[in-house]
Formats: C-alpha cells, structure tokens, sequence
C-alpha cells in the first residue's frame, strides 16, 4: 500500500538476490529429500530454504558491519519471495502479513539454533532434527543431512565475504 514511500530498507536493496538465487539452488538439490529424509513439500523445502539461509546469516555475522549489511540484505530477499510465493498460493492481505511473519520468525528460531550449535560446537544431530525435520527423521536420513549441512557450513566459512554476496556459494 505504502511501498511508493518505503521501497527498500538497504542502499543496494539486490544485494541479496545472489545469495538467495545461490541458497534456492542448494535448497532444490534433491539429496536433502531423497537421502536426507526431509519430506518433499512445501513445508519440507522451506525447512531447508530456511536451515540454510540461517547458517549463512550466522556466517554473515561474522563480517562486522559489512556482514550484517549483507544479512540485511539476504533477510529483505528472503521476505520478498515468501511474499511473492505465497500470494501465488492465493494468500491475500488480511492473511499475508500473518503468514509472512510467521516464516520470518521461523527463520529466526534457526538463526538462533544455528548460531548456537556453531558457536559452541553444539549438538548438529539435534540442531538438524529441529531445524530440518522439526521432529524425528526417517531412519538412516539424519546422518546425511548433519555431513551436508557440515560441509555447507564449511564452505561458508572459506568464502570471502565479497564472494558471499555474489552467490558463489560453490
């Protein structure tokens, strides 16, 4: 309604679109559904989309003010496509907002778990039935899902920040 005055909240309101093109390439990769047990659905992709947005928001922290310039960025990319996504759906206004902030928060729980479990070397089969699986995994899946996330996180953390908001996430 008001988006004529308030357009963006960044400088560079694209920045994010990269990471999150890149976030939306890994999140399709079918590894995550087929040996990592996530159920292929809608919630089940967006717990992936999410897992892995959170880890690279963490990763993002870790630049200073550059860093969370960028992680403001992802965020704005992230909320304007599960907008989009969801009017798609047929979700209008009064149930939109509702929605949206839901997801939103959603991803902030995993932020938290994931700055957690990384920072202090936490339980990752723990963090990865929450964020992924938000329950018990299939049996022989969560191993998988904990390697890959691993090495996900791994890759994060040898990537320059510049490469980062480029997407070349590997």
């Amino acid at each position: 309604m008001l988006g004529f005055l308030f357009r963006t909240l960044t400088a560079q309101p694209s920045r994010g679109v990269p990471m999150f093109d890149a976030i939306t390439a890994r999140t399709r990769a079918p590894h995550w559904y087929v040996d990592g047990g996530v159920p292929d659905t809608i919630d089940g992709r967006f717990a992936v989309l999410a897992t892995l947005t959170g880890l690279t928001l963490v990763r993002l922290e870790s630049d200073g003010d550059e860093g969370n310039a960028a992680s403001v960025a992802l965020t704005e990319r992230f909320i304007e496509v599960m907008e989009s996504e969801h009017r798609e759906l047929g979700l209008g206004d009064p149930t939109l907002g509702k929605k949206v902030r839901k997801l939103v928060g959603s991803l902030s729980r995993r932020v938290a778990l994931w700055r957690e479990t990384t920072a202090n070397e936490g339980d990752w089969n723990e963090a990865v039935r929450q964020s992924l699986h938000g329950g018990e995994p299939a049996p022989g899946t969560l191993g998988h899902s904990v390697e890959a996330l691993r090495t996900y996180w791994a890759t994060l953390g040898d990537l320059e920040l510049v490469e980062l908001t480029e997407g070349k996430l590997g």
